[in-house]
């Protein structure tokens, strides 16, 4: 790593001073109910000019301008941890991916092992929070309040976590796979964040695979050096950062981060009625269709009778984007839009418009996805007591002059 340990504590210790200098001039958004509105952009080890969220532990949110193309550069990729402190350092001459419990063969594995001993595998594949969109829940719901950009996308290098599995021998009666990172809580109250995955998941897709590089490059500190869980069309809450330990166990795992962390109604839309409390959960997992637009941000101005381009992505949890379609008349007709190069179907696929605004005045530009299987996004969104699952139509509001 480029950043030492001394250096990463200094900026962290820093995001006084920066979200200071922020607040006073540079708000995130400006919008009066945006869930952004007034939040400072922030600067971390490797990262570019963010939106603090909060910052113990960072989460560090992406600027909607970077979802104008399909693969988000690391240095915005948006950050989220559980628990503080976070790891600021790995040396790699000691750093070891431990794999253990219902196994043959207990590993240590080295990253010179991952890169050498399993053939590198790549996947494009989007990364987002659970709770990306959160704020924009009403009723509104507890929390991290984040607006729409708590999500990236990336080419993702690794070794398949079923061939380390493979490697290691697995043991009749295993039923799950535990992962744990570096970040571990200050306290003894503070729960642990460790993952569970059926073990039939992992053996059955070749693309789950523990990273060490992202878009060509090593991982950020912040997004998983050196080694991260990368479990395609998935939430983000199964890809683990800074991956230190596997365990193969013979029962279902759930400690805090499975149960009750991160559980969505047994229902079919992971809704209920807003305002109401489900009778039963379930684990989060796919990730519903959705799309957005990028350009132009909201309230922006563009020129009345002129062309102005109109540029977003979109995706789902694994089936790929086949249409994209947008309106520029609030939903009364809708269009085709153009769309980008498929990068494979876990990954943002971009899409691009022409539009000729007719009139001076305010424009409600809509935008909606469809995927293979004919998913896609509804008018009104669902509702559920933890903030997940936002897969609504968006709609950005322009002014034309």
């Amino acid at each position: 790593m480029s950043q030492t340990r001394r250096d990463f504590l200094k900026a962290l210790g820093q995001a006084g001073t920066l979200l200071a200098g922020a607040a006073a001039g540079a708000p995130a958004a400006q919008a009066a109910d945006d869930p952004l509105a007034g939040r400072p952009l922030v600067r971390y080890p490797e990262k570019t000019d963010l939106i603090l969220l909060t910052s113990r532990p960072p989460q560090l949110e992406t600027p909607m301008k970077y979802f104008d193309r399909a693969i988000t550069p690391n240095d915005a990729f948006f950050v989220r941890y559980h628990i503080f402190p976070v790891p600021t350092t790995v040396d790699l001459s000691t750093w070891r991916l431990r794999v253990h419990g219902l196994v043959d063969r207990p590993l240590d594995l080295s990253m010179d092992d991952l890169k050498t001993k399993f053939p590198a595998t790549r996947v494009v594949a989007a990364n987002q929070c659970s709770g990306n969109s959160r704020g924009r829940f009403s009723p509104r719901v507890l929390g991290g309040q984040w607006g729409d950009g708590a999500m990236g996308n990336a080419e993702w290098v690794g070794a398949r976590m079923r061939d380390i599995l493979a490697l290691a021998g697995v043991r009749t009666g295993a039923v799950q796979v535990t992962f744990d990172g570096l970040d571990k809580p200050a306290f003894p109250t503070v729960p642990d964040f460790v993952k569970s995955l059926d073990l039939a998941r992992i053996v059955d897709d070749p693309d789950v695979i523990v990273a060490y590089q992202m878009n060509g490059q090593p991982l950020p500190m912040l997004n998983g050096f050196p080694a991260r869980l990368v479990v395609p069309g998935w939430y983000a809450t199964y890809w683990v950062k800074n991956l230190s330990e596997v365990e193969v166990i013979d029962r279902a795992f759930e400690k805090f981060w499975m149960k009750p962390g991160y559980r969505i109604p047994d229902t079919p839309c992971g809704c209920v009625e807003p305002g109401t409390a489900p009778t039963r959960t379930v684990p989060i997992n796919r990730m519903p269709v959705r799309s957005f637009i990028a350009v132009p941000g909201p309230a922006t101005r563009v020129k009345a009778g002129q062309a102005a381009t109109i540029k977003g992505i979109a995706f789902d949890g694994g089936y790929g984007i086949s249409e994209v379609q947008l309106s520029t008349d609030d939903g009364a007709t809708w269009r085709r839009v153009q769309l980008g190069q498929d990068l494979g179907r876990y990954s943002f696929r971009e899409w691009s418009a022409t539009w000729i605004p007719p009139a001076a005045g305010d424009h409600r530009l809509m935008v909606r996805a469809f995927n293979a299987i004919g998913e896609s996004q509804g008018t009104t969104p669902l509702w559920n007591p933890a903030g997940y699952l936002r897969n609504v139509i968006e709609r950005v509001t322009v002014q034309a002059i």
